[in-house]
Order: structure tokens, then C-alpha cells, then sequence
């Protein structure tokens, strides 16, 4: 871990879509990266994400006992993202009303399973791949529709089969089990793993674990499917630290065949 000059030590380099683990020393009271509060454990551990379109300099404010505060300047590299151009516009039109009557408690049930927090210590793990496959979709990819650019790839796509296991990555607390299929996820399981951090796991055939279960790193949790708005068979697998979309590749090693 490189230190700072607060004493914060920090592993890794920021990045775009990164998340960096640190350690606060004795008589840091309070973190906050950008405005945004950065939890930090008992034993001074936390966590730092990057969202994928992170400006080039962020700003981690340390608070200490005596009510001072240093500002530690953070350089974030920029990442090469993979654009596919496509010659003609992006298909428009309005959304119907009885789209958005379906998708608005959709996105208030999405809302409110970031909102919960748990006491989950996953986050201090390192994650494993939730299935095994070909990656079909990266992190952060986008297409460009006659020079205007669509949403950006939020996740990574394992391919596979319809009923392959999805397993946790981490330990966690289940935060969203759909009931029923989403419009565009499917059905959907939403994992907390502590300190604003969390995974959520789309188009499954299956799920196999219910809201407020506590999860271990392994344990099956799900099936890939093809539910929701997908081309086929994958996992569609994203991940978030506070509002920041973090590239889950960067927390797994290579994947075991």
C-alpha cells in the first residue's frame, strides 16, 4: 500500500471503474471522496470506487479528531473504453404508459435495495467470478449511433447456458429478490456486501435465495437465463460503490475453466 501524506495508505492506482482498498490511520475521524462519505471500519479499513466516467482528479477529504481536514489529491487514469460506431440513429420513439407504469415501482424497488445497508464483510474478500463461461459483454463498452452516444455497458456478460449456476462472488445480505420479472432486467438479485458495496446479477432462470438471506462466497444463488430485455443465455453481472458503476473485472482474477 502507498501512503499519503495524511498517513492513509492506499492499494492500487485510481482508475476509471476501479475500486481501491485502503486503510485509515489512528485519529481519522471521517473520508469523503468528491462529497460522498466514505465509510471506514473499526480497524480503519475502507473502500474507494471510481465511476466509469470518473474525472481526471478526485478529491479524498480526511477529517481528523481535532476538526482539522487535509485535502489528499487522487489522479485518476483514464481507461480506453470499447465503442462500436454505428452508421445510423439509435431507434427513438416514446416510451408507452403502460411501460412506464410497469418500470417506475421497477426503479423505486431498485432504489430502495441500494438504500439498505448491511453489516455484510464481503467487501474485505477477494471476489470470485459468480459463473464460468464466455465473457460476451465488457464493462464500459458503448455504441455510437450517428455520432450520438448510447448508454455505456454497466456490467459484465457471462454466456452460458440456461440453467448454469450463479454463485456469490462475495459473501453478502440479499437486498432484492424480484418477485416477478423485471422489463428490462429480468429476474433480478441484488447482493449487498458492506460498506456501499454491491452486486447485482440480471436475466436468470432462477433464484434460489430470498430477501434478507445472508449469503456466503460460493453458495448458489442463481441460474442463468435469458428473462428481461436479452439476446440470449448470460449473466449480466454489475456492481456499485455508492453511485459509482465499478467494473467487476478489476476485482477477479482470471476466469477458472
Amino acid at each position: 500500500m502507498r501512503p499519503l501524506p495524511s498517513g492513509i495508505r492506499l492499494s492500487g492506482s485510481p482508475v476509471q471503474g476501479a475500486l481501491l482498498r485502503g486503510t485509515a490511520p489512528r485519529g481519522v475521524t471521517a473520508l469523503d471522496l468528491d462529497g460522498v462519505q466514505v465509510p471506514v471500519a473499526p480497524d480503519g479499513a475502507f473502500l474507494l470506487g471510481f465511476n466509469r466516467d470518473a474525472p481526471p482528479l478526485g478529491v479524498l477529504t480526511v477529517t481528523l479528531a481535532d476538526g482539522q481536514t487535509m485535502q489528499e489529491p487522487l489522479t485518476v487514469a483514464p481507461r480506453e473504453w470499447r465503442r462500436e460506431f454505428v452508421a445510423v440513429a439509435a431507434r427513438g420513439g416514446v416510451l408507452s404508459e403502460a411501460f412506464m407504469a410497469r418500470r417506475k415501482p421497477e426503479l423505486e424497488m431498485i432504489e430502495a435495495a441500494r438504500a439498505r445497508q448491511s453489516d455484510s464483510a464481503g467487501w474485505r474478500q477477494q471476489f470470485i467470478w459468480p459463473a464460468t463461461g464466455r465473457v460476451s459483454g465488457i464493462f464500459g463498452s458503448q455504441r455510437i449511433y450517428a455520432g450520438e452516444p448510447g448508454s455505456f455497458h454497466s456490467g459484465v456478460d457471462v454466456a452460458g447456458a440456461v440453467g448454469t449456476p450463479v454463485v456469490a462472488p462475495a459473501d453478502g445480505v440479499v437486498i432484492l429478490a424480484a418477485p416477478t420479472p423485471f422489463s428490462l432486467e429480468g429476474n433480478l438479485l441484488m447482493i449487498d456486501h458492506g460498506m456501499g458495496l454491491n452486486s447485482a446479477f440480471l436475466h436468470l432462470s432462477a433464484i434460489d435465495v430470498k430477501l434478507g438471506d445472508t449469503v456466503r462466497q460460493g453458495q448458489q444463488i442463481g441460474r442463468i437465463g435469458a428473462t428481461g430485455r436479452a439476446t440470449g443465455p448470460h449473466l449480466h453481472w454489475s456492481m456499485k460503490w455508492n453511485d459509482a458503476r465499478i467494473d467487476p473485472q478489476l476485482l477477479v482474477g482470471p476466469m477458472a475453466q
